[in-house]
């Protein structure tokens, strides 16, 4: 096999791979591919590539056989590299990733091991080739997750990403699969196009749902309406950049001033409930299924489209197979819909970018 630099060397540099494909006359999916392994480049293609970085062929690509301990890396950093980190393992491409152990969206799931390098202790809960790693903000992707793991015995981890954060990390090969919702009611297309504008083309959206987010209220009956709501002094909490509820909270607000706690970021839906239960704010933006089971009136402000987006060469994997077969089956459209905010209908559809 050829052992590669290239994904530090682009990283390091601050490039994604639609800029260095530009910069060295290729397309994003061979770099892709190359960074991976997938593909031993051409002669012209790793000259190219060298010519970009300013080194030698030979500083870019070696050949070898990795050791065990190379075919395993960090997906990111730990949060604390001077412990022994918990870390979950799966299988992304060619590479078999370690995840530093975080919360996910279906709570406090089991490891696979604990350490860094050689110390590293393992005992794998699942086998990582069978893991799904989704980048995702939606509070019922546990109903995907539980069917996933009824129909084809797949571990799922939703792990808390804004969708830009999601998008991101699918364009670094670090998950199989990113949700974004940035595609409001009179938006068709916007998400298509945003991952076009991301990550470029070579992707697939599926539908998962459309889905009512608006304004979750601790006022107890107070507002009927969303101009009542903006006229109001009222604290709300904030939305990271880069996520569909900022979008939504920033449409809501026009040019208005930015209202008390809008610089106060909740990190996703649950947060901003758990905000507004505390008494620290009043208002926020999130889903009305997250309202509704915190006891927070809701007043809807948009439909929006709901997808989970993945690299269109993989369509036949495995995996993916078993998330598309999820997603269009009837048993999951019909747990979906019925909860309160969330329309299936068009669950399973796939859109190209």
């Amino acid at each position: 096999m050829i052992l590669t630099t290239l994904r530090e060397r682009r990283l390091g540099a601050g490039w994604s791979q639609d800029e260095l494909a530009a910069k060295a006359g290729l397309s994003r999916p061979a770099v892709s591919s190359i960074e991976t392994g997938r593909v031993i480049p051409s002669v012209a293609a790793a000259l190219s590539l060298a010519a970009v970085f300013g080194c030698s062929v030979e500083d870019l690509f070696r050949p070898g056989r990795a050791s065990r301990h190379e075919a395993r890396q960090w997906a990111w950093p730990p949060a604390d590299a001077s412990s022994e980190p918990c870390f979950w393992e799966a299988s992304v491409g060619e590479r078999t990733l370690l995840y530093p152990f975080e919360p996910t969206l279906i709570g406090v799931l089991p490891t696979d091991g604990r350490g860094h390098g050689v110390g590293q202790t393992r005992r794998p809960a699942f086998d990582p080739q069978r893991t799904l790693v989704m980048a995702t903000c939606d509070p019922a992707i546990g109903v995907l997750a539980a069917e996933l793991g009824r129909t084809a015995s797949l571990r799922v981890l939703p792990l808390v990403r804004s969708s830009r954060k999601a998008l991101e990390l699918l364009g670094r090969d670090l998950v199989h699969v990113a949700g974004l919702h940035l595609q409001g009611s009179d938006e068709a297309g916007a998400n298509q196009r945003i991952v076009r504008e991301v990550l470029g083309e070579g992707f697939t959206l599926v539908r998962i749902s459309r889905w009512q987010e608006g304004v979750a209220l601790s006022t107890a009956g107070r507002f009927r309406t969303l101009k009542q709501v903006l006229g109001a002094r009222l604290r709300w909490v904030g939305r990271e950049e880069g996520s569909g509820a900022r979008r939504c909270l920033d449409s809501l607000f026009g040019g208005r001033a930015k209202p008390p706690g809008y610089d106060h970021v909740a990190p996703d839906h649950t947060a901003v409930a758990q905000t507004l239960r505390s008494g620290w704010a009043q208002a926020g933006i999130c889903l009305r299924l997250v309202a509704e089971i915190n006891g927070l009136d809701f007043l809807p402000v948009q439909q929006e489209d709901y997808d989970l987006c993945f690299r269109s060469e993989r369509e036949k994997a495995p995996l993916i197979q078993a998330l598309l077969a999820v997603a269009g089956s009837h048993a999951y459209r019909r747990q979906l819909g019925d909860l309160p905010g969330y329309d299936a209908a068009q669950a399973g559809a796939l859109l190209r970018v």
